[in-house]
């Protein structure tokens, strides 16, 4: 397990000598053989500036800095890849912050290069190799022309075309889930949302959010052109806006609408879950998938991330358990970070959560964050920290009809509507 790194043209390099260190939250961890798997397809290594890597003198045993113009490597997995470990590095600028994005532990091993990471779903449908560029061009052009007037098209357009976006071009392919943005408002607080940051955040949002409210007929169109197999996924909640349940009026006259014209597809909803109210109301309007982001169910945890504004983790639990009830396929959007969600308490208030609101499904997805801002924003752990991979067990274990996944999946067909 040789240790990567870069030097400052970001050329990568592994270091014969030297044994590869991962990190579990600020601790340095030698990283174990059952926790690293092949590069996966669709990977990105990238360089973590203003670091130097750690690493192991195979000889001595002794945890050291490389020396020299030298930086970290980590990796950024493609969905469906659970990450167990962080790269293994000591910024040499404490006030430098990484962009916000989930880097991962890569070493080289067998003559290739290693990442400590879990499959934990198929990965096909969100592998970017899987998305023709050109044909999402084409189908941009052709619904763009179809509705010139839809706004929301035209933002999508962007997202799909400027940032590549996964769910956003399969608006335009008209398959597998795609998104339907409607909201430029939130009720939370986010300290790592992608869409918006603050000006003295020290972060730069990777996606720009929408700044128009978009009318019921503009997201009935998108919903009706998307909605045509029994299959098909439309997606209230994406990373370019803020909270879609703050515009539930619309939301619900778009499906009350849609599901007058068609039962084909599912609606779903990625939201916080926080009005509670709204959800009903979006619930009791047809919904057939919820997808609910969380970081932790710890109160204290919870609220140092998400700074919520007028609501609280009960109310979230409140929406789950409702939907649930209703018939709807709920699961977590669970940001995971190696070194918290596997603390023991973490790892306990989640399992009550997940039993006590019916949860079909939680989605592992890891957290895009600088991490020495992460940690010192919550609060520090209070029992054993267990590592990520014998926490996936627990959750099996403890969870046995809780399917452990890492995107949204189509409900059993024992629970189609």
């Amino acid at each position: 397990m040789n240790l990567v790194y870069a030097d400052d043209n970001g050329n990568v390099f592994d270091h014969p000598e030297y044994i590869a260190l991962g990190r579990s939250g600020d601790i340095v961890v030698e990283l174990m053989e059952d926790e690293l798997i092949p590069l996966p397809s669709g990977a990105t290594l990238v360089g973590l500036p203003h670091t130097r890597p750690t690493c192991m003198d195979p000889d001595t045993g002794e945890m050291k800095l490389l020396d020299g113009s030298v930086q970290a490597v980590g990796a950024l997995l493609p969905q469906g890849y659970t990450r167990l470990a962080l790269p293994g590095y000591v910024k040499t600028d404490k006030n430098e912050k990484f962009p916000l994005f989930g880097y991962t532990a890569v070493v080289w091993k067998d003559g290739g290069f290693y990442v400590a990471a879990e499959q934990s779903d198929d990965p096909y449908k969100w592998d970017p190799l899987n998305c023709d560029r050109k044909q999402v061009k084409s189908q941009v052009e052709t619904l763009l022309n179809k509705y010139p007037e839809n706004r929301l098209y035209k933002h999508l357009s962007n997202c799909a075309l400027g940032y590549e976006c996964l769910t956003s071009s399969n608006t335009f392919l008209q398959r597998w889930e795609g998104g339907v943005p409607v909201s430029y408002s939130c009720n939370a607080g986010c300290f790592g949302c992608i869409s918006e940051q603050p000006d003295d955040s020290g972060f730069v949002a990777p996606q720009t959010r929408m700044n128009f409210k978009p009318t019921v007929e503009e997201i009935t169109q998108i919903m009706l052109e998307h909605l045509r197999t029994p299959e098909s996924i439309i997606s209230f909640g994406q990373g370019c806006e803020g909270e879609p349940s703050t515009q539930a009026k619309i939301i619900v006259e778009a499906m009350r609408e849609v599901r007058s014209q068609t039962s084909q597809g599912y609606i779903n909803i990625n939201t916080n879950a926080g009005l509670t109210d709204h959800i009903r109301a979006i619930v009791d309007a047809g919904l057939d998938l919820m997808r609910v982001s969380t970081i932790s169910a710890l109160d204290d945890h919870y609220n140092a991330y998400y700074k919520p504004r007028a609501y609280n983790l009960a109310n979230v639990e409140k929406s789950l358990k409702y939907a649930t009830d209703k018939g709807v396929y709920t699961s977590i959007n669970y940001l995971i970070f190696p070194g918290v969600t596997d603390r023991e308490e973490e790892i306990e208030a989640m399992i009550g959560f997940a039993k006590r609101t019916g949860l079909k499904l939680i989605q592992m997805r890891n957290l895009n964050i600088d991490p020495e801002s992460y940690l010192e924003l919550i609060p520090p752990a209070q029992g054993e920290i267990y590592g990520m991979k014998q926490m996936l067990e627990i959750f099996r274990e403890e969870l046995p009809d809780v399917v452990i996944g890492s995107y949204t999946h189509l409900p059993p067909a024992a629970m189609r509507k």
